[in-house]
């Protein structure tokens, strides 16, 4: 059976240790949420600094030393998110649209085209088996 490691070193909410104030994972305080939970709840930060951390143990992702960290920020200084204007959005309609169009064979295929093949699976597996042919 593996030991689980101390969360205990972790535990510094003046900041003394880690130049920030840190908390183990689920144990900082109710006010201060990560910028994912900000936006769950429609909110951003606002321009407001960072005002504690959370770090974990953690194996994915080739994380330094194997610890993991989360910016907190102060929900009560946190801004509502902003909404964008109806040109913006079409805007983004557009951009999106032109990366679902397929410079081959002239049609929107319905997903984002592969960066690395430049047009649909359709057309690249065509032209993948004429290569092989």
């Amino acid at each position: 059976m593996t030991r689980r490691r101390s969360s205990a070193r972790f535990f510094d909410p003046t900041g003394a240790r880690h130049g920030l104030p840190t908390w183990p994972w689920r144990m900082a305080p109710e006010y201060l949420r990560t910028r994912r939970q900000l936006a769950a709840e429609g909110l951003r930060p606002g321009g407001q600094e960072i005002a504690g951390q959370v770090l974990w143990h953690s194996r994915r992702y080739n994380a330094p030393g194997g610890v993991r960290a989360a910016y907190l920020y102060d929900v009560r200084l946190a801004l509502p998110k902003r909404v964008p204007s109806e040109r913006q959005r079409a805007a983004l309609g557009k951009a999106l649209a032109a990366r679902r169009f397929c410079p081959t064979c002239r049609c929107d295929v319905g997903y984002v085209l592969p960066r690395h093949l430049g047009e649909c699976l359709d057309c690249a597996g065509e032209t993948g088996t004429e290569a092989a042919a």
